[in-house]
């Protein structure tokens, strides 16, 4: 790990001028809990000029719900914290789940929801330094490489996955993030649109400026009747990267199912809606029958790998009993 300056951030109007001033050849980069970040610049993949410690900002660890606004997550809160929170694990029960499920208990208790939500991709090859510096196609190495782990969906372009858990939640639930700017101007953006396709190219793998900060996570309130469910599948239960796992919330009037959101992640290079598959729920009453129907079209178009076609039959299932757990909340 090569030597860089670190500054510890007073105010986000301060973090945001020194995160600005960074450049292409001398990068700035912001630490929270540092899960991810001191793994990547460990591994070579970065090497930032300076780092700004953004644990230093009062205000950002808030947790607040409010019945027409909805839920605001400062960008510091822990993971640990969201697991647990009364109205979080009240109101929006996939989300504490899916905290609760991500990584260990110790790195629960340090890694911040910002930080989990601008994490690079844990694709082996993506970070393996030399593998940056060998140049060429490196998507079709990974094709015919190690790809177990990969994507099974939207894999032309590129076959990494985003390794955020909550983040699935998040999109199931219609969250946005705000970025917090330059003279303190700040901008809400869909969670949809704020996660991108990992790309070895970019140093970031959101919609997030480099002179801009993450300040926090909201999510509208639910409507009444909303019932939501979340499962993680991993080869074993404890401390594991996921297989798959799947985020469902429901707007339920008695047993009539009204709207329906189901979000699929670790499968796709961003957590993937199951579009066609939620228009199936709407104004039906769900059964067993039906939630297989639901599932086979969850997993329906995906284009597998040379080693990862397993998960399309582990996605289906999950997907199958997420959806029945969610009605049965």
């Amino acid at each position: 790990m090569q030597s860089f300056e670190w500054v510890d951030a007073e105010s986000v109007e301060h973090a945001v001028s020194l995160l600005g001033e960074g450049s292409e050849r001398q990068p700035v980069v912001a630490k929270a809990g540092g899960m991810d970040l001191l793994d990547l610049m460990k591994n070579g993949v970065v090497a930032p000029h300076r780092v700004v410690n953004i644990k230093t900002i009062k205000g950002l660890d808030g947790v607040r719900f409010d019945a027409k606004q909805g839920l605001e997550l400062g960008a510091l809160v822990t993971l640990a914290r969201v697991s647990r929170e009364p109205e979080v694990r009240k109101r929006f029960v996939a989300l504490a789940d899916a905290a609760e499920h991500a990584a260990t208990p110790q790195v629960r208790n340090a890694a911040t929801m910002g930080g989990n939500l601008l994490q690079r991709p844990r694709c082996w090859y993506f970070r393996y330094d030399h593998f940056h510096q060998a140049g060429g196609d490196a998507v079709e190495r990974v094709r015919s490489g190690e790809n177990q782990y990969h994507a099974i969906f939207d894999n032309q372009r590129t076959v990494m996955v985003h390794a955020s858990t909550p983040a699935t939640a998040l999109v199931a639930y219609g969250a946005s993030v705000e970025l917090t700017g330059p003279g303190g101007k700040t901008r809400m953006v869909p969670m949809s649109e704020f996660l991108l396709p990992p790309d070895m190219k970019r140093s970031t793998d959101t919609s997030i400026a480099p002179n801009e900060l993450l300040t926090r996570v909201r999510i509208p309130a639910p409507a009444a009747g909303t019932k939501a469910a979340y499962h993680k599948q991993g080869e074993r239960e404890s401390y594991d990267w996921p297989i798959c796992d799947v985020a469902v919330v429901l707007q339920m009037d008695g047993r009539t199912i009204r709207q329906a959101a189901i979000a699929m992640g670790w499968v796709a290079p961003t957590p993937r809606r199951a579009a066609e598959a939620e228009k199936l729920l709407v104004g039906k009453t769900l059964n067993e029958e039906l939630a297989r129907q639901v599932a086979k079209a969850a997993v329906n178009g995906a284009t597998p790998l040379s080693k990862n076609a397993y998960k399309v039959p582990v996605l289906e299932a999950v997907v199958r009993r997420t959806v029945l757990a969610a009605a049965a909340a």
